[in-house]
């Protein structure tokens, strides 16, 4: 048996595909055929429904790749039977009856708070000018910014949207730390990796650690798509 070929990857909150180019780039060229979901994180069901889409239409295994939010889609939809692997990216993993909002909602004493605006018919945004040093801490200035004025909206149902049975308790998985975000504080990453009982690595990099540190994730990527073999 060969290692996984297929590589689909789920974006987060408040951003789009667009951040995975890196990734894909570094995948396809090692001869991955890489799909990008553009989940509209309106809904975790309408998300979920856009990421199995996708996994329907490949042939052979997947490596599910997640980051931020996007953990939450691939914990839901991982369980989906092309799934052979999941791949946390500095991302939430809930469990059964979880929600993002559950994670979040009861910070440990001096950890980050993102700065989420409070909600405008239903959506929210993270403040622009706290964005980069939030979300992108380690991209340059330009870049952080595009991100910050291209922000997609993100759904309150979305947010709450709750677990039904966690993919990570029937396949394997992995977990890539970003050891400098600002939005998911990293021994939070750690113990929902190690609740996960995902193999765990670290990566210098802010809570945009898939757009800067391309090639780490990339590479965890591989190293799971290998295991597989």
């Amino acid at each position: 048996m060969s290692a996984v070929k297929n590589i689909v990857l789920v974006h987060g909150g408040f951003v789009d595909g667009s951040g995975w180019q890196s990734v894909h780039r570094l995948l396809t060229q090692d001869g991955y055929n890489v799909s990008v979901v553009q989940n509209p994180t309106v809904s975790l069901v309408d998300d979920v429904a856009v990421t199995q889409r996708a996994l329907d239409a490949l042939d052979g295994p997947v490596v599910l790749v997640g980051h931020s939010y996007g953990g939450a889609v691939i914990t839901e939809a991982g369980r989906h039977e092309g799934v052979a692997a999941l791949v946390y990216v500095a991302a939430f993993a809930p469990d059964k009856d979880e929600s993002v909002g559950t994670l979040v909602a009861d910070p440990a004493p001096g950890a980050p708070v993102p700065p989420i605006l409070p909600p405008v018919d239903g959506f929210l945004f993270l403040d622009r000018d706290k964005f980069a040093a939030s979300f992108a801490g380690d991209l340059p200035a330009e870049d952080a910014a595009f991100l910050a004025d291209s922000q997609v909206p993100w759904g309150l149902e979305a947010l709450g949207g709750t677990i039904t049975e966690p993919a990570w308790r029937t396949k394997p998985s992995w977990y890539l730390v970003a050891t400098d975000d600002h939005m998911i504080p990293p021994p939070v990453q750690h113990q929902m990796a190690e609740r996960a009982g995902a193999t765990v690595t670290e990566a210098a990099g802010s809570h945009a650690v898939y757009v800067s540190q391309p090639a780490a994730v990339a590479d965890l990527i591989k190293r799971a798509a290998a295991h597989q073999a």
